[in-house]
């Protein structure tokens, strides 16, 4: 019998879930982190930003001390440390506020044969990699119900601090968003839920006043289905096995129906001011994100012109 998916998670108790989590994650960052760097490296581009140093809150880089500056602007901790003044500058505030919100679901660990990638390795991966683009573009970027906006060089680094301090998302998507509606939220995951509930769903994150951009991340076998035989699919969360007689059958109808629920999750997007991009794990992660910031950069200039 062909095997067409992961054998489900196994519920445990709240906190030994979260332990094993966090743990799992743990072991991923690192070189999921420094591949994410690499991936942004390849697509910086697309995103003109507006930072500047000027006043602000956020420390942004030391500068050497000009001749006729006040005195008081020198750091002198830094000074201490060279045989020249410097003069700590801090952030323009009028750069743009990105959430970042990455679905974390047991669904999110799938990866067929065809897949380059589990859903979750790629889905953190294109969110630290368009954070740290958003970043050097001059923007913030915080992580959504985690990590305030933020606009560090390290920015990789702290929001996979972030993920691993709480606990992950364990929903599809978040119930509501309260941001201001010169803010952005990029949402990335697989969204496996009903049309109806995704369209509800966005809806009331837009009746709040986000406006944003989705990712939806798919194995290729979610999207093929290139199974044939008898087949017994086991879910990830909870879910009853399902089994199949003749899955060569059923594949011609799958897609049809697969086809369907994007363009309606695509409509649902557009008609609630999101944009919407799909990525199959079998593609470049490059690929994605190049697609991915030409979206969120014509999102963010639309939420920008918004009055508060």
């Amino acid at each position: 019998m062909a095997e067409a998916a992961p054998s489900p998670l196994r519920h445990q108790r709240p906190s030994l879930a979260v332990m094993g989590e966090a743990a799992q994650l743990a072991g991923l960052l690192p070189h999921l982190a420094l591949e994410a760097k690499q991936v942004s490296a390849q697509v910086q581009l697309g995103i003109h930003g507006r930072r500047r140093a000027g006043p602000g809150e956020e420390f942004w880089e030391f500068r050497p001390f000009m001749p006729g500056e006040a005195a008081q602007r020198i750091d002198w901790r830094r000074s201490a440390r060279d045989d020249r003044f410097f003069v700590r500058e801090r952030e323009w505030q009028s750069a743009m506020v990105h959430w970042l919100w990455v679905d974390l679901s047991p669904s999110m660990v799938f990866a067929s044969r065809e897949a380059q990638r589990p859903k979750r390795e790629r889905a953190l991966v294109l969110g630290l990699a368009l954070a740290d683009m958003l970043v050097n573009a001059g923007e913030r970027v915080g992580l959504f119900g985690q990590a305030p906006p933020m606009a560090t060089r390290s920015i990789i680094a702290r929001l996979a601090e972030a993920l691993l301090r709480g606990p992950p998302p364990e929903t599809a998507m978040p119930e509501s968003a309260r941001i201001k509606r010169t803010e952005h939220l990029v949402l990335i995951g697989d969204f496996i839920l009903p049309p109806e509930d995704f369209a509800a769903r966005l809806a009331k994150l837009a009746q709040n006043g986000a406006r944003g951009t989705i990712l939806l991340i798919r194995d290729p076998a979610e999207e093929a289905f290139p199974f044939d035989g008898a087949v017994e699919f086991s879910g990830l969360e909870a879910e009853a096995p399902w089994r199949v007689g003749d899955a060569a059958s059923m594949a011609q109808r799958y897609r049809a129906r697969i086809s369907a629920v994007t363009e309606a999750m695509r409509l649902s997007a557009l008609r609630h001011g999101f944009g919407f991009v799909k990525h199959v794990t079998d593609r470049p992660a490059a690929e994605a994100l190049l697609a991915l910031a030409a979206q969120v950069s014509g999102q963010a200039q639309i939420s920008g012109q918004a009055k508060p």
